[in-house]
């Protein structure tokens, strides 16, 4: 679709940023106590994420882990130096049903903090590692506005198993809870039959259909909403070193890290995208205010929408 036809709504590209050891998916092939004497790759991979952005003209925000920061300093300043968003990814790439609340408020306080100042800026979002704000686990989301959050990219509105909120509310959505009110951003969806089929980058752009992730963002498109799509560095690296992986979980993981720059490229072509604190939070003309927090019906003007559940 030609720049003329195409509605003037930008989506949000979001990056989880960590290395290629701190997937989930390897806890049980590889130790936290492990990742220091593991080559690191997440800066080369960045850059590429880096070039391709500056490539299209476009910003995106980036989920950095704390210990990534910790560990590449330098790489955090030069993300935010280009123009995009930093925002929280937590420090260890923990799952949140598996913190306790005072655990979860200590990752989301430490990494804010070194984030911010690293940055010079604010946090002002933060993503789950693995999506892992589900069912029963909906304190986060207060423990978030305690610690001065403004907005949570978690919610990942399908059935599936490791994680998976569904029934959620598959647009962007204030939730109201007893600490105040959070903007939520749900990862991008369609719906296929009676099912909400995921179409938020990641995974699924390498191994379902192309098409259906367009289909996904001219969805929201044409209801006037923004779609969040993902991806993480190490997906544009074919080239990694491989972990011990059962059959099913190699291919799922591996297949298809050729494709990615490729299929980035057409989809930053074809769909305009921006990060999330210039699209809902007018960033950065917010950092002359830095003590002012959005107020819940300013909140919901910048989104839109009335408010939601989770």
């Amino acid at each position: 679709m030609s720049d003329a036809k195409r509605p003037d709504r930008r989506h949000v590209f979001t990056v989880d940023l960590e290395e290629y050891f701190q997937v989930s998916l390897f806890e049980g092939v590889t130790s936290r106590a492990e990742w220091d004497s593991l080559p690191s790759r997440v800066e080369r991979n960045a850059d590429r994420l880096l070039e391709l952005l500056d490539r299209h003209d476009t910003f995106a925000t980036f989920f950095a882990l704390g210990w990534i920061a910790d560990r590449h300093p330098n790489l955090i300043r030069t993300i935010a130096s280009a123009g995009h968003e930093i925002a929280s990814h937590g420090w260890w790439h923990r799952r949140v049903r598996e913190l306790g609340r005072e655990e979860f408020r200590a990752e989301l306080r430490d990494s804010k903090a070194i984030l911010e100042d690293l940055t010079g800026g604010r946090v002002l979002g933060f993503r789950a590692p693995s999506f892992s704000i589900v069912r029963g686990s909906e304190w986060a989301f207060d423990v978030l506005l305690e610690e001065g959050y403004w907005y949570d990219s978690s919610l990942f509105p399908i059935r599936r198993r490791g994680y998976g909120y569904p029934g959620a509310t598959p647009t962007p959505h204030v939730i109201e809870r007893p600490a105040g009110r959070l903007l939520e951003l749900p990862l991008a969806t369609t719906r296929l039959l009676r099912f909400r089929a995921p179409a938020a980058g990641g995974a699924y752009l390498r191994l379902l259909p192309f098409a259906l992730i367009c289909r996904a963002l001219s969805e929201h498109e044409r209801a006037g909403e923004s779609a969040v799509i993902y991806v993480h560095p190490w997906e544009l690296d074919p080239d990694q070193p491989r972990m011990p992986l059962s059959g099913l979980a190699r291919l799922r993981h591996y297949h298809g890290l050729e494709n990615t720059l490729g299929l980035l490229e057409r989809l930053l072509e074809e769909f305009r995208f921006t990060s999330v604190a210039r699209r809902y939070f007018s960033w950065p003309s917010l950092e002359a205010d830095a003590s002012r927090r959005a107020s819940s019906a300013e909140l919901r003007r910048r989104v839109g929408l009335s408010l939601g559940g989770a």
